[in-house]
C-alpha cells in the first residue's frame, strides 16, 4: 500500500512539474508574440558610420521627417560611462543599448545617468525633433523643421519618461551611431523578429575625414583612446592610428555584408558615400527614404536643398552643428587646406579601403589640387552573395 501511495505521490509530482512547465513556456510565448505585436508595423534603422564622416548631416535627413523618431549617438553614455576599456570591450553593451532603444525601452539608461534625470541628460538630445515638438515640448508641431539652438532654452526641462513615451508613437525608430566597428556584433538584431532593421552604412573619403578630424582633434581625444585601447588615456592620434582602425573597419563591414553574408541581410544593407549625396542630394536620399519605406515630402525637399546650397565652407566652430553650407565645396576642402605629406599618409594607412570603396589615390601635390580631377571614382553597384539560410541561422 505505501509503495502503491509513493507511486501516486510520484506521478503527481510529475503532473505539477509538467504543468509549471507548460505554463511557463505559455507566458514566455505570451509575452514575446506581445513583443513583437509591439513592434509590427515600425521600421527600425541604424545609421552606420564614423567620426567626422557626414553622419549628423545624414541623421537629420532622417531626424526632419515627421514620422521619424531620431537619436544621435545614444552609445556616448556608454563609452563615457566605461572608457577604460576598448571598443572591443564595451560593444556589447553598446549593442544591448541600441537594441533596448529601438524597442523605446530606456531603462536602459538606468545603467548610465543618474536617477533624476529630464530629458537633457540624454546626449545630443536637442537635434531630436521628436523630443523638440508636441506632445513632448510644445514649442512646434511636428511637421515643422525644428531648431536646436531654441530646443535647447525651451525644452531642456522636460521628464525623461515623456522620451519611452513618445518613442513608442512613431513609425519609424532612426539612430545614428559611430561606435560599431564590425557588422557581425548586430546579428543578434538583425535576427530579432521584433524588430525591422536596416543598416544603411555611410563612408566618406578618409582625407576629408582626417582633415575634419584635425578640426575637433580635442574633442576626439577620449574616443581615440578607448579604440586604441590606452586604459582611459586620452590620444591626439596625429599618427592616423584610429584612421586605420576606421578604414579596417568599413572595408569589414562592407564586406561582411556583400560576400557570403547570412540571408537575414538580404535587402536590410544600403552602403552610400558621402560624395554622392552631396553632389546629387535628392536622388540619393530618395532612395535612402525608399530603403527605409519613408515618403520625400516638399517641405523635406526644399530644407535638403537649402542645407546643401548655403555659402558657409564649414568652419572649424561648426565642426558638430548642421547649418547651411556648400556640402560639395566642403567635401573637396581637403584638397586645397592639407599637406600632401599628410594626405599621403592617410592613403597608406588607408590604402585598401580607399580601392575598395571608390578613392582615386594623388601620387603628388598637383594631383591633389587639380580639382579638374575626380577622387571619386564611379561607384560600383556591389553584388550580394548570400549564404544558405541554414548556415546563416548558426551565425553566432
Amino acid at each position: 500500500m505505501g509503495r502503491l501511495r509513493n507511486t501516486k505521490s510520484a506521478v503527481l509530482s510529475i503532473l505539477v512539474l509538467q504543468s509549471m512547465v507548460l505554463l511557463l513556456i505559455y507566458i514566455r510565448q505570451s509575452g514575446f508574440t506581445s513583443q513583437v505585436e509591439v513592434q509590427k508595423g515600425k521600421v527600425h534603422v541604424l545609421i552606420l558610420s564614423s567620426w567626422r564622416s557626414g553622419s549628423s548631416f545624414v541623421g537629420q535627413v532622417f531626424n526632419q521627417h515627421p514620422n521619424v523618431f531620431y537619436l544621435m549617438e545614444p552609445a556616448w553614455h556608454v563609452w563615457v560611462s566605461l572608457y577604460q576599456n576598448s571598443a572591443s570591450a564595451l560593444r556589447m553593451a553598446v549593442r544591448d543599448l541600441i537594441h533596448s532603444v529601438f524597442q523605446c525601452d530606456m531603462s536602459v539608461f538606468d545603467a548610465y545617468m543618474p536617477e533624476k534625470r529630464n530629458v537633457s541628460s540624454l546626449f545630443q538630445w536637442a537635434v531630436s525633433h521628436a523630443l523638440c515638438s508636441s506632445p513632448v515640448c510644445d514649442l512646434q508641431e511636428n511637421e515643422e523643421i525644428s531648431d536646436e539652438s531654441v530646443c535647447k532654452k525651451k525644452c531642456n526641462k522636460t521628464s525623461f519618461e515623456k522620451v519611452e513615451e513618445v518613442c513608442k508613437t512613431f513609425s519609424h525608430v532612426v539612430i545614428k551611431e559611430v561606435r560599431f566597428f564590425d557588422l557581425k556584433t548586430l546579428y543578434p538584431l538583425l535576427r530579432d523578429p521584433s524588430l525591422n532593421l536596416k543598416i544603411i552604412h555611410l563612408i566618406r573619403d578618409p582625407r576629408a575625414v582626417a582633415r575634419s578630424r584635425e578640426q575637433s582633434m580635442k574633442a576626439l581625444m577620449r574616443d581615440n583612446g578607448i579604440v586604441l585601447n590606452t586604459n582611459g588615456t586620452e590620444v591626439a592620434d596625429t599618427s592616423y592610428h584610429v584612421m586605420r582602425e576606421i578604414c579596417r573597419s568599413h572595408v569589414q563591414i562592407y564586406e561582411t555584408a556583400t560576400q557570403k553574408a547570412p540571408s537575414f541581410l538580404k535587402e536590410r544593407y544600403m552602403m552610400v558615400r558621402f560624395e554622392d549625396l552631396v553632389r546629387d542630394p535628392l536622388t540619393e536620399i530618395s532612395e535612402m527614404y525608399k530603403f527605409a519605406e519613408l515618403d520625400l515630402t516638399a517641405s523635406l525637399k526644399s530644407w535638403i536643398y537649402d542645407i546643401t546650397h548655403g555659402e558657409g565652407p564649414g568652419e572649424k566652430q561648426e565642426a558638430f552643428k548642421i547649418t547651411s553650407r556648400n556640402a560639395l565645396n566642403v567635401s573637396q576642402a581637403w584638397r586645397k587646406t592639407m599637406a600632401f605629406e599628410k594626405v599621403a599618409k592617410i592613403q597608406e594607412v588607408c590604402k585598401g579601403a580607399m580601392n575598395l570603396l571608390g578613392y582615386r589615390l594623388v601620387d603628388s601635390e598637383r594631383e591633389q589640387k587639380l580639382l579638374s580631377l575626380d577622387m571619386v571614382l564611379p561607384r560600383k553597384r556591389y553584388q550580394f552573395i548570400w549564404l544558405p539560410s541554414k548556415t546563416s541561422t548558426n551565425q553566432d
